[in-house]
């Protein structure tokens, strides 16, 4: 029993003048098996994450932010109907959803799609008029008749349950295919990086999603393959400089900010205590208002019939 004497001393939180004494009571005595294995486990995950850390196999893969840097307009692609177009195409008035994936992808990007996918189409926002999407694929060896078959895949997907076809899909979906240098310079310039895995056959890339300006000024980052349509919206009228959406988009964002370190929308504790503060004080103002207002046929104060009756006399 000697060693648990010291066990809060390894620690750190104690010292040799306050030894932990063996008659702790029956309660010490059933919680300091609970301790020390709560520290142990402490100690073998700190000692698993310093000796194998991140895996190997996704070392070197990663999206980084890039916020308010440009992406480069003048890079050269090929759409879905295999014709060549720059970049410059597709940011001209509206801001744009920007995916990097590949159309064979068998897990990630699939999910990452179909998430844009019901993301997008439970807003309000029509693409081609109010943004624009679109989606390139990092592999140079797919082709546009592949984003050609993803691109209608998915239009399937656009519509909500039980209802027609949303508009705006075809005009403002796009998919394109391009050559290893301007895909690598693309992907350079948003901070997207991945890497071929001859093992699997597979690349091997993070999962996330980006908004840029009408001018390709990357505004918003949303990491993971969940995108929250309030925040999609909220990240589409910011990148806008406030062109689309509504007053109330406004007051939303005001009272939620984006946090760059998770990639999305928190709510902005001071905003929000600033806004209700003012409501309070208008709502005061106006109930003073009425307290105060003379009512038409209401008797007059005391004061004043005592000077109306002195007036008569």
């Amino acid at each position: 029993m000697r060693s648990s004497k010291w066990f809060w001393s390894a620690k750190g939180t104690a010292c040799r003048q306050h030894k932990v004494s063996n008659s702790g009571g029956p309660a010490g005595r059933i919680l300091r098996p609970f301790l020390a294995s709560a520290w142990l486990l402490l100690a073998a995950t700190t000692m698993a994450h310093a000796e194998y850390g991140r895996p190997l196999l996704t070392r070197g893969v990663g999206l980084d932010q890039k916020l308010n840097a440009q992406i480069p307009l003048n890079l050269v692609f090929r759409n879905e109907a295999g014709q060549k177009v720059p970049l410059s195409t597709y940011f001209t008035t509206q801001p744009v959803v920007l995916a990097l994936v590949y159309y064979r992808c068998p897990n990630l990007c699939d999910v990452t799609l179909n998430e844009m996918v019901t993301s997008l189409r439970r807003l309000s926002l029509q693409p081609g008029k109010d943004y624009q999407v679109v989606v390139v694929s990092f592999d140079p060896r797919e082709t546009p008749d592949l984003a050609a078959s993803k691109k209608a895949n998915l239009q399937k997907e656009f519509r909500e349950p039980g209802q027609g076809q949303r508009a705006g899909f075809n005009e403002g979906w796009h998919f394109l295919t391009g050559q290893q240098d301007p895909i690598s310079k693309l992907a350079a310039a948003v901070g997207f990086r991945y890497k071929w895995d001859d093992r699997t056959q597979q690349f091997i890339h993070a999962g996330g999603i980006m908004i840029a300006t009408p001018k390709g000024i990357l505004s918003r980052y949303f990491y993971g393959v969940q995108y929250a349509p309030a925040d999609i919206r909220m990240a589409l009228v910011t990148a806008s400089n406030n062109s689309i959406g509504s007053p109330v988009d406004q007051l939303l964002l005001f009272c939620f900010h984006y946090d760059a370190t998770q990639g999305k929308y928190t709510l902005a504790i001071f905003n929000v205590v600033k806004l209700a503060g003012g409501v309070t004080v208008l709502a005061l103002g106006i109930l003073l208002f009425f307290l105060l207002r003379k009512k038409p046929g209401s008797p007059a104060p005391p004061q004043e019939r005592w000077k109306e009756a002195h007036h008569v006399h």
